[in-house]
């Protein structure tokens, strides 16, 4: 039997009721994706795929405490169901007492679309793109430059049900887009890249526009020694930086004293100012344009998420406002261990509170500085201070008197985001943007570009 002969909510019933444990979570995830990629100015691959994920949560209470399993398989046939039930009561029986144990969240309304079937993409999403890159595929030649790159769209619908009652329903779709700017000999290469729900707001005439530019830039090639320099972080960069940062937010890691969000002698830094600059940083399910689950979906428990959470409402939440942090993130067990809010993690970011510079405006009022395209390699070096070290990538810019005068080498850096927010002296214009590093864990952001005086560039690096 086809694993897709079931409708999934249909699934999530058969399995809940299947189950001999005192407590149980479902989750079926339907995943499709419709993708390109090209080469050289011209089209290589494109494809389709379909597929199913079930995750059964299975809670067992016993004299000690609650205990619980997980078990995830994709492609689960109706033979297969049993088996997948009876292998998460197996691991929860298993299992010592659950430290993140909490009663199954109940109460919430059931979503109204649950029994509804899944809606799939289809290579129908790029009907208005395809042409357009065909035409950038034309004008890229023509300009003496070969484009390189790919497009994805992920829809995954996410069904929910626990043995508490829950019923929901959370539709996510996900796109992106990445675009490699190169000369013929491949000496000199820009990048840009989107994030998009649907393919209907990215140009990749504006885009290949952008990279000629950038790729005009780097005609003329500067050596610049490692040091601290005055450095304009774009969007991307910032999103990377500001990701890792939000990651590395868990409320109890920083109450037992490991993380930079630890407060000497004890506690936390809530209350503490990261920033003079007016930032807020947040998510919120229900930003436009970048909406993402207005509820917990956690398949497995961790830091920061607890499996015993799922289901539980999320809301618009402000991590750090106005330059002051607010919020760490907590579930329902770590923020009883810390005191804390309950603030589990939002599948956004957002950072705002700057003025409505523009990028090339900050360019234009500066004296002597370093543009960035974005970052990559990304790696924690140390907690304490989240010191993070990686490189830079496809086009680092020397500013001089306002305007860009030429490609410099690529560099290795050490920062810390906690540490670059406290010394930025300038936010620009918040706008959607795609973090480069993270883009297969994260994608819905917004970020200004921010002007930092004394960026770390710790050793140059031969990467083009």
């Amino acid at each position: 039997m086809s694993p897709r002969t079931n409708k999934p909510h249909e699934i999530v019933e058969r399995a809940l009721a299947l189950s001999r444990a005192d407590g149980c979570v479902v989750i079926a995830d339907e995943q499709s994706t419709a993708n390109l990629r090209w080469a050289g100015n011209a089209l290589t691959t494109n494809g389709v795929t379909r597929g199913r994920t079930l995750t059964v949560v299975a809670t067992v209470d016993g004299r000690e405490g609650t205990a619980s399993g997980v078990v995830s398989r994709s492609a689960v046939t109706a033979d297969e169901l049993e088996p997948l039930v009876r292998a998460a009561e197996a691991a929860a029986r298993g299992a010592g007492p659950a430290e993140d144990a909490q009663p199954l969240v109940e109460g919430v309304p059931a979503s109204p679309d649950f029994t509804d079937a899944p809606a799939e993409t289809s290579s129908a999403v790029f009907t208005d793109f395809a042409p357009a890159l065909g035409e950038s595929f034309a004008r890229a030649r023509a300009g003496g430059r070969e484009l390189y790159g790919f497009a994805n769209h992920e829809l995954v619908i996410s069904y929910l049900g626990t043995s508490t009652g829950l019923r929901l329903r959370h539709d996510q779709p996900n796109g992106t887009l990445e675009l490699n700017a190169k000369s013929p000999d491949r000496t000199r290469s820009a990048w840009a890249g989107r994030s998009t729900r649907d393919f209907k707001d990215v140009d990749p005439a504006a885009l290949d526009a952008e990279l000629a530019v950038r790729l005009g830039w780097a005609e003329r090639r500067i050596d610049l020694p490692a040091g601290r320099y005055e450095t304009l972080l774009p969007p991307t960069a910032v999103a990377d930086l500001l990701i890792y940062q939000l990651w590395s937010a868990a409320a109890r890691d920083a109450a037992e004293g490991r993380t930079v969000f630890s407060k000497p002698g004890g506690g936390t830094r809530v209350g503490d100012r990261l920033t003079d600059l007016p930032l807020t940083l947040r998510s919120d399910p229900h930003e436009a344009g970048l909406e993402s689950a207005p509820f917990v979906l956690a398949h497995s428990s961790g830091d920061d998420a607890s499996v015993f959470d799922n289901g539980l409402p999320l809301t618009a939440t402000e991590w750090v406002r106005e330059g002051e942090l607010k919020r760490l993130t907590s579930t329902r067990h770590s923020a009883a261990l810390t005191g804390l809010p309950v603030a589990p993690g939002i599948g956004n970011l957002i950072l705002d509170g700057g003025d409505e510079t523009s990028l090339e405006e900050m360019v234009a009022a500066t004296g002597r500085g370093l543009l960035l395209t974005c970052l990559w390699y990304i790696r924690e070096v140390d907690p304490a201070t989240l010191l993070l070290t990686g490189l830079t990538r496809d086009g680092v810019y020397l500013v001089e008197n306002g305007e860009v005068t030429g490609e410099v080498n690529n560099f290795r850096f050490n920062e810390s985001p906690v540490g670059l927010l406290g010394r930025a002296t300038e936010a620009g214009r918040t706008e959607k943007t795609l973090p480069r590093e993270w883009s297969d864990w994260f994608t819905r952001a917004a970020m200004p570009a921010l002007r930092v005086p004394d960026f770390n560039m710790s050793s140059v690096s031969q990467g083009v």
